[in-house]
This record gives C-alpha cells, sequence and structure tokens, in this order.
C-alpha cells in the first residue's frame, strides 16, 4: 500500500532551468558587485552559462546545497567563512528562486489528483527550508503539503535517507510505502537508502539512460503518477 509521496522540487514540480537559470545569474551578479570578470569565475565554477542562463549538467547547482556553493564561490570572492556565506546564499536564493519560480503546467493538476486518493503530500529537497516554503506559497500551493524538508530541516541533506524517513514518520508509514519521486541522482540513491519505492521523471537535468539504473519507474514527468499508482495498488 501507498501512503505517501514525498516529491522533490526543482526539476520534478517546477521547470529547474526558467526558476533558477534567472535566479543563479541574479545571485552572482549580486555577489559579485557589478564585477563582470567575478561574475564569470563565478558562473564557470559552477558549470554555469550566465549570459544564456543554462547549466550543464555536471553543475552543483542542480542538486547541491548552497553550503556546497558557498565552498566553491568562497574562494572566488575571498569569503573564507563558508557558514555565513551559504546562509546569505540561503536568503539570496529564497528571494530570487521565489521571484522566478514556475512550475510546470501539470503540477497542481496532478497534486491535487493524488490528494484526492486520500495519499499524503511532502516534499523533500536540497534547497534551504525557508526557500522551498517561500516558493510554495508563490505559488499557492501551501495547502497541499504536510511536510516540508529542506537540507537544513535537521534531517540531513540528499543523498542521504534523513528527509524520506522523517517523511515516512510523518506518514506513520514504514519508508517502503512511500513513493520518491526525483528528476536526480541524489533523489534515487535517497530513495534507495531509505527503502522507498523511486520514481524517476526526465523533467529535470538527467535523462531516462542515467536514471533507469537507479529507479523502479521512469517517467516523462509527473503526470503519469496517477496511472502509475493506480498500476501499483491493482497489483
Amino acid at each position: 500500500m501507498i501512503k505517501g509521496i514525498l516529491f522533490d522540487k526543482d526539476g520534478t514540480l517546477i521547470d529547474f532551468s526558467e526558476t533558477f537559470g534567472p535566479a543563479t545569474a541574479a545571485v552572482i551578479r549580486t555577489l559579485a558587485n557589478g564585477d563582470m570578470a567575478i561574475a564569470n569565475r563565478m558562473a564557470s565554477a559552477v558549470d554555469f552559462d550566465l549570459d544564456e542562463q543554462t547549466f550543464a549538467n555536471t553543475s552543483i547547482i542542480i542538486a547541491g546545497t548552497c553550503a556546497d556553493q558557498a565552498e566553491v564561490w568562497g574562494k572566488i570572492i575571498n569569503r573564507p567563512d563558508s557558514e555565513v556565506l551559504a546562509g546569505e546564499l540561503d536568503t539570496l536564493f529564497a528571494r530570487y528562486a521565489t521571484e522566478f519560480v514556475t512550475p510546470f503546467q501539470e503540477t497542481e493538476l496532478v497534486l491535487d489528483h493524488l490528494l484526492g486518493l486520500g495519499l499524503l503530500i511532502g516534499l523533500g529537497t536540497n534547497d534551504s527550508e525557508i526557500g522551498a516554503r517561500n516558493q510554495i506559497e508563490k505559488m499557492r500551493f501551501q495547502s497541499k503539503f504536510g511536510f516540508i524538508a529542506g537540507y537544513d530541516s535537521g534531517h540531513g541533506a540528499k543523498p542521504g535517507p534523513g528527509m524520506i524517513n522523517a517523511f515516512a514518520a510523518h506518514c506513520r508509514a514504514a519508508p517502503g510505502e512511500i513513493i520518491m519521486v526525483g528528476d536526480s541522482l541524489h533523489d534515487m540513491h535517497a530513495g534507495r537508502a531509505a527503502g522507498a519505492l523511486c520514481v524517476a521523471v526526465t523533467t529535470g537535468m538527467a535523462d531516462g539512460s542515467t536514471l533507469a539504473p537507479h529507479a523502479d519507474h521512469v517517467l516523462a514527468g509527473i503526470s503519469g503518477l496517477p496511472a502509475l499508482i493506480a498500476s501499483i495498488t491493482r497489483n
């Protein structure tokens, strides 16, 4: 029996490129303080094209945390206080990603359908919790989520299993009664580590051939979830 679904956010419920492309460009320009040479170095260090506002698949922005980014950018902008810088990045990304947040067209309809089935819905992201909550509120989805966790919520970051285990406890369910839905290897590894059912979607930066060996199911997007869940519950 499936009791709950824990969603990744970026690339799964929202369009990562449309949201974090302009947000990352704004964060870089803010920290570079108008120095385009520094801005370009910062962009290159995280495999980001500042002019096109696009990411290479290797970018740490895709699945990393602000702590990861602070380690990289701190060396370029002479900010060795990585913990303080990470906090500043949390604030900047929370501001700009909320400004540019773009849900996929099907997101609200799918969430409402799943809630109508009596399933519990959660969000587990390597973004900060405040950033996630701000974006969920901007999209007016806050009533749909009974559980929201970021990398700083006390459960650890993905690919660790902490968020899935915490969500399972919230649902009063075993991890095997939870579906982890995400677009990255971090999501799949987190789900595997917890013992959840892993469903990958190819709406993010990773393709199906990359995700398939680590997932129980691969979908083109979350619109395929209702049919998949119907199939699982029939079996």
